[in-house]
């Protein structure tokens, strides 16, 4: 989980300003946190608690309403309205990452992803997404191989992972969809050699950087285990105090113990 806060923050620079290097300063002095952290964060607390995701996500809302939440969520954190609109949106995997920490089968990863991707992003590529990350996460973080990682993925959720990043690249542009986002954010996992490698290499794809990058780093941090330390120091000092606070506190209950 704390792999995806850090992919989120170092990737936030980028978000409107995009870059296709891996050579580029990792903690910028303008990074910060996004609706990625925000929303992740809130999933950890609601897995802690065993509170309502949905109401914990408004609850979150209200506390960092500026955080940079798409137009569609804007819209449902202030709504009476709790329904879900149908979004196929790369918001469902940005934040499932919790639960590929938490839980301790894949047939439970996946209908826990499921289940809380729905309260927002119900349409079936938005839970494709999520569902794709929280398993890769799981599988990482039990133990399995790049190689497995892929073939579960490409199997289960027939996205197609055989491309490079070389060839990804060149064309590459902001995407907010699942299907845009999740699949190059899992080939740069696969073509990583550690943590803060895969990180850079999701950020030069150029696109939703922090997005992407929050996803790549939630998969990292599953499969090469703790983070550098001064990269753990970095992003707890950018943290506020309550996501630094449940973000230790999941850190301590289920990736740590």
């Amino acid at each position: 989980m704390l792999g995806a806060i850090a992919g989120d923050i170092i990737g936030s620079v980028y978000e409107n300003h995009p870059i296709k290097t891996e050579v580029f300063e990792l903690f910028s002095p303008r990074c910060t946190f996004t609706d990625d952290t925000v929303l992740t964060v809130a999933l950890a607390d609601a897995v802690l608690q065993g509170q309502d995701y949905g109401q914990t996500m408004k609850e979150y809302y209200r506390r960092y309403p500026r955080a940079g939440y798409g137009g569609s969520f804007h819209r449902w954190a202030r709504s009476k309205d709790s329904k879900p609109y149908n979004s196929w949106g790369n918001g469902a995997a940005m934040r499932i990452s919790p639960v590929g920490f938490a839980y301790d089968t894949l047939e439970e990863v996946l209908a826990r992803a499921e289940a809380f991707t729905s309260i927002t992003h119900n349409h079936p590529e938005g839970v494709k997404g999520a569902q794709a990350v929280a398993a890769a996460v799981f599988l990482a973080r039990k133990g399995n191989s790049k190689a497995e990682i892929k073939a579960f993925t490409e199997e289960r959720f027939g996205y197609d992972l055989s491309m490079s990043l070389a060839r990804i690249r060149p064309g590459y542009r902001f995407d907010v969809s699942c299907q845009g986002t999740v699949p190059p954010a899992i080939i740069a996992f696969l073509e990583s050699a550690g943590f803060v490698d895969a990180v850079r290499k999701a950020v030069s794809l150029g696109g939703d950087s922090d997005t992407l990058a929050c996803i790549t780093g939630s998969i990292a941090h599953a499969f090469y285990g703790p983070l550098p330390e001064d990269v753990v120091q970095r992003v707890y000092g950018i943290l506020d105090d309550r996501l630094g606070e449940v973000t230790k506190a999941f850190m301590k209950a289920f990736v740590e113990a």
